[in-house]
């Protein structure tokens, strides 16, 4: 593979964990319109139904399920095929987790949806820990990128 290709292939992974991490804020706001469209008076209800809140949330929830798993398996890919070795430490660590548990978080879906409120609690405290833990990726991961700039 030449250089250049795999040395630029090591910034796919943060602009997608980026996008991914945008993505997953939008994702929560639907989600909070979806819960509001529930528990609203009667005109807030009647207003937010038409935006199809719950739908989109669930839709936004499975796309950015598909796109964490790939790129947490792109990223680890990347890392590989430019070092022909993983590094294991809290980044690694804590992306493989997270794929985990939006996994958990996406499973409780079909419990929700049978009207089930622990399972709805379960779903927003494992997504809102989830956001907590993106954060902390992008943070840990700029360092990683900067490493890699300032190494070539």
């Amino acid at each position: 593979m030449p250089e250049s290709l795999a040395f630029g292939l090591n910034f796919v992974h943060p602009l997608a964990m980026w996008s991914l991490l945008a993505l997953s804020g939008y994702a929560l706001v639907l989600g909070l319109k979806a819960k509001k469209i529930r528990t609203g008076t009667p005109e807030e209800r009647k207003e937010l139904i038409k935006g199809r809140f719950p739908q989109r949330h669930y839709l936004m929830g499975s796309a950015v399920l598909a796109l964490m798993v790939f790129g947490t398996l792109g990223g680890m890919a990347v890392t590989y095929l430019n070092n022909g070795k993983l590094f294991v430490g809290p980044h690694l660590l804590v992306g493989l987790g997270m794929s985990g548990l939006i996994a958990l978080a996406a499973a409780l879906s079909p419990l929700m949806q049978q009207g089930n409120v622990l399972a709805r609690k379960a779903h927003v405290g494992l997504n809102m820990g989830l956001m907590t833990l993106f954060l902390w990726q992008a943070v840990t991961g700029m360092d990683i990128v900067n490493r890699i700039w300032s190494s070539r």
